[in-house]
């Protein structure tokens, strides 16, 4: 079983709409994966009303979802961490700095991942993140960077929440079909625009 880790500033916006739609494509597949979010600013605070509204325009209910502050204990038990920003995985990184080699954004995993390839069939999830990581630097992930981070939408337009909402549902599809998609026998179920 594969613990992930969805990280966001605050938990109540990125980290749980990308952790709401991989953990419905990873249980569409039946992969031995859970799926959780934390933030870094407080607990116990729901998702705007635009959160809401945008992820139940794509079949997700995450109304109930509170948010709640990531530990030490989360990052050092997750077999893959996923920042929304490279400011999720420095912190996370500074935090528990053996994290580093399970410790990616979003995209950055992505497209690395797409780079060298899928997961096989019997290669446990750490040795494919091995094959990612390879080549990889730290200081590539000082600053900002469109490559690599989604934006917040944070105090903008509901058109904003659904850009970051679509975004995502790509970004988490294609990540399902990297490091899960060749378990089945068969291919990922059909692709739903999330």
């Amino acid at each position: 079983m594969t613990a992930i880790l969805v990280l966001c500033t605050a938990n109540i916006c990125r980290s749980v709409m990308a952790a709401a739609f991989l953990a419905r494509r990873l249980a569409g597949l039946r992969a031995q994966a859970v799926v959780n979010s934390a933030g870094f600013l407080h607990s116990g605070e729901p998702p705007p009303p635009e959160v809401i509204a945008a992820m139940a325009g794509r079949g997700c209910d995450v109304a109930a979802h509170r948010s709640r502050v990531v530990s030490g204990a989360d990052l050092a038990m997750a077999g893959l961490v996923l920042g929304l920003a490279r400011e999720h995985v420095r912190l996370a990184v500074a935090e528990v700095p053996e994290a580093w080699p399970r410790c990616f954004t979003l995209k950055e995993l992505v497209r690395r991942g797409e780079l060298v390839g899928p997961r096989a069939a019997a290669e446990p999830v750490a040795d494919w993140l091995s094959r990612v990581q390879q080549g990889r630097s730290r200081s590539a992930l000082l600053g900002d960077s469109a490559a690599d981070d989604v934006a917040d939408p944070t105090g903008g337009p509901p058109p904003a929440y659904a850009a970051a909402a679509a975004d995502l549902g790509q970004l988490t599809a294609r990540l399902a079909r990297l490091g899960w998609g060749g378990l089945q026998s068969g291919n990922m179920p059909p692709e739903v625009d999330y």
